[in-house]
């Protein structure tokens, strides 16, 4: 998982309110009911002495959101007044949260957001084409092809000698459109930097695209006939077929960095020997395995590498005043200083990694701590 998009919470100083909130409307109670829970969550604000403005601005997204069908939530984080991230959740969070802390409390939005797979669905007939796309950071775009419309686009059979004149001006129609619905699925494509490519509606259609497509996204192409453009069509299928293709390529990426894991053998196992990489700038990839009840600490000080188990440490490193914060609130912040990448793991996927925490590291060399040299 990228972490860029958290870079704003970190170019600020803290402390931070980090707020939770199931926004699910199921019933036409929604706003009453998004009322008494963002109440409950001010008033355990306002115990832990988080300042008015932090509250107050929250309050404004809180207030101002208008519930949409489903279940879902939403997370938001504020400092000195001033919203600094909003996002929202797939799903309800596990529990309504609150909290007034020196560093944003991260973690369970990422692990509800797990791996962002970058993705293009188009659908299309012999007409044209909608198409959108999604980037790794959520960010959306659309594109709208209107077809070549100045011949006649279903093949007929009229008859006589004119007959060729019309089935080859279809013909042609149709591989223009492709042709254009190809280019625009593919400035998407490239825009976004899409793992996944969904090519669907009308099987002539597809075909045609499917076959323009440049090579370099070959691989990355599943073709369907599920899904239509005409008015009221039930897009289930094709929701269904997306989400376990954007899926797959999510496992796939989790398994590939187990496995580069499994390969360094005696490093970076365990939340020392993560803490020591992350000291060095030597982290790649943090693997975590997501435990919500997880209340473990460590110490930081002013940099984002400023991390250790012990203030001991910090001290030798001439790091003044350290701080005891969340332990995954420290790793994460170091993380995104670091440009590093971040894996959540369900219990299963991983139920032997020491400390329920390990890294892929970027190099190793003789000063690289782990299990067999310390």
């Amino acid at each position: 998982m990228q972490l860029s998009f958290l870079r704003p919470l970190y170019d600020r100083p803290g402390p931070w309110c980090s707020v939770y909130l199931d926004a699910s409307a199921n019933s036409e109670e929604a706003h009453p009911a998004l009322d008494l829970r963002w109440r409950a969550l001010r008033d355990r604000l306002q115990q832990q002495r988080a300042d008015v403005a932090s509250i107050e601005a929250i309050e404004a997204i809180v207030r101002g959101h208008d519930p949409m069908a489903g279940a879902y939530g939403l997370a938001i984080f504020a400092t000195r007044g001033r919203v600094v991230l909003s996002e929202f959740l797939s799903a309800p969070p596990l529990r309504d949260l609150a909290t007034f802390t020196s560093l944003p409390h991260v973690m369970p939005m990422l692990a509800q957001r797990g791996e962002q797979v970058a993705w293009v669905r188009v659908l299309a007939d012999r007409q044209g084409a909608d198409a959108m796309a999604i980037s790794a950071g959520g960010v959306p775009r659309r594109a709208h092809v209107v077809g070549r419309e100045d011949f006649q686009l279903r093949r007929v059979q009229p008859g006589g000698w004119s007959q060729s004149k019309y089935q080859k001006s279809a013909m042609e129609a149709w591989h223009q459109n492709a042709g254009n619905v190809t280019a625009a699925t593919v400035e998407l494509a490239e825009k976004v930097g899409a793992e996944v490519v969904v090519v669907a509606g009308d099987v002539r259609a597809t075909g045609m695209i499917a076959a323009q497509m440049p090579e370099r996204w070959q691989d990355m192409m599943v073709r369907t006939d599920a899904g239509s453009r005409g008015g009221g069509a039930d897009q289930m299928l094709l929701d269904d077929l997306t989400v376990q293709t954007i899926a797959e390529v999510a496992d796939q990426r989790i398994t590939a960095t187990l496995d580069r894991f499994g390969m360094q053998e005696d490093v970076g196992a365990g939340l020392d020997a993560v803490v020591s990489a992350l000291q060095r700038n030597q982290v790649e990839n943090m693997l975590i395995v997501d435990d919500p009840s997880a209340n473990g600490e460590l110490w930081i000080g002013p940099q984002p590498t400023d991390i250790a188990t012990d203030p001991g440490q910090l001290a030798a490193m001439s790091v003044p005043d350290p701080e005891k914060v969340r332990a995954d609130a420290a790793l994460v912040r170091a993380l995104v200083g670091t440009d590093a990448e971040l894996t959540v793991l369900g219990p299963d996927e991983a139920p032997e990694l020491t400390d329920g925490v390990g890294a892929v590291l970027r190099y190793v060399d003789a000063g690289t701590p782990g299990r067999g040299n310390g």
